[in-house]
């Protein structure tokens, strides 16, 4: 096979790979030469991919009658329900600008079968149509997260402009430990220099200007964070302390509850005199965002323990009903 041929062949998979439905009289006149020579190259990929199962597994060139035109599948194409499902939960989750959710879902789609893809196009086009992310600091949360994860990787202290949850401005120097994402924000969680014990968060979208330094830290300087520990125990990652809570709840869901607190579980069912199913829960919390999820519950939720968190709840309970008063 002669050089224009074989790049002929491999431009012809290439676009296979990419999606194209491969028509040979379309590809015959594109190319300037006759259908047979297209079809020797069809047949010419066909078998390489028979010959090399170890290395393309279940990929075939495959010819559609209806269309009258050959198309690629591959076992590593995402099928619509799959990719239906990725695309709800990065639509869901708002936690990318619209040119990057956009970015996002055109490369997505490009991995699942053509037959697929309008009807997809279909199911989440008003989505993205309407779709409103969560108002960014920085100019891509992508990019951030990235140098953040080289940092954190090569263990490099930084120095973040910043704007706290009060919009105040800040800067401080700091060892990044990890990143994870919760409630429509990505986090990083990291060391003030000279105080390896205590982590704080910074919510990654709120990071104006990052400078990058050549000094090195170890993990004494800087611990390792779990995330998943810390995923299982706070909520809307906001820090607090660390304590075993029993609460009483009444509201129509009690696996709500238990999905959003994964510590949670049932020690007590009972009926109240109302009539209503009551269960004890208790749950290891670490942070102050269990306070708001409770709050959130009305008069579903009743703390019982420990002492000086119920009293927390009592205090908070009063602020607000003095607003309507």
């Amino acid at each position: 096979m002669d050089n224009s041929k074989l790049e002929r062949s491999l431009e012809i998979f290439f676009r296979g790979l990419r999606g194209e439905d491969l028509s040979v009289g379309h590809l015959a006149a594109e190319y300037g030469v006759s259908t047979k020579s297209i079809t020797r190259s069809l047949n010419d990929i066909k078998a390489f991919l028979a010959d090399h199962r170890e290395l393309v597994g279940q990929t075939e060139l495959l010819y559609s009658y209806q269309d009258r035109c050959y198309r690629l599948h591959m076992e590593e194409f995402l099928s619509s329900r799959e990719l239906f499902s990725l695309l709800e939960v990065l639509i869901g989750t708002r936690a990318f600008s619209k040119d990057e959710l956009l970015t996002l879902t055109e490369k997505l789609r490009a991995f699942t079968t053509p037959e697929d893809r309008s009807k997809l196009n279909d199911l989440i086009r008003k989505e993205l149509f309407h779709y409103c992310a969560v108002k960014h600091d920085c100019e891509s949360v992508q990019e951030r997260l990235w140098q953040l994860v080289n940092c954190i990787s090569e263990q490099l202290e930084i120095t973040v402009e910043y704007y706290r949850k009060d919009r105040r401005w800040v800067t401080q120097r700091i060892r990044p430990s990890s990143v994870m994402f919760a409630d429509h924000y990505f986090y990083l969680i990291a060391f003030h220099v000279g105080d390896p014990e205590k982590p704080a968060y910074f919510r990654v979208d709120r990071i104006k200007e990052l400078r990058i330094h050549r000094k090195h830290f170890t993990t004494q300087e800087a611990p390792k964070f779990d995330e998943g520990w810390l995923r299982e125990r706070s909520l809307f990652m906001w820090p607090g302390p660390l304590r075993t809570i029993r609460f009483q709840f009444t509201g129509p869901s009690v696996q709500a509850a238990l999905d959003k607190l994964p510590t949670a579980r049932i020690i007590e069912e009972r009926t109240t005199d109302e009539g209503k199913v009551c269960y004890i829960l208790e749950a290891e919390t670490y942070g102050d965002g269990i306070k708001m999820w409770l709050l959130s519950q009305g008069s579903w939720v009743k703390v019982l323990e420990p002492r000086e968190f119920v009293e927390e709840m009592k205090a908070e309970i009063e602020k607000m009903q003095q607003y309507y008063r």
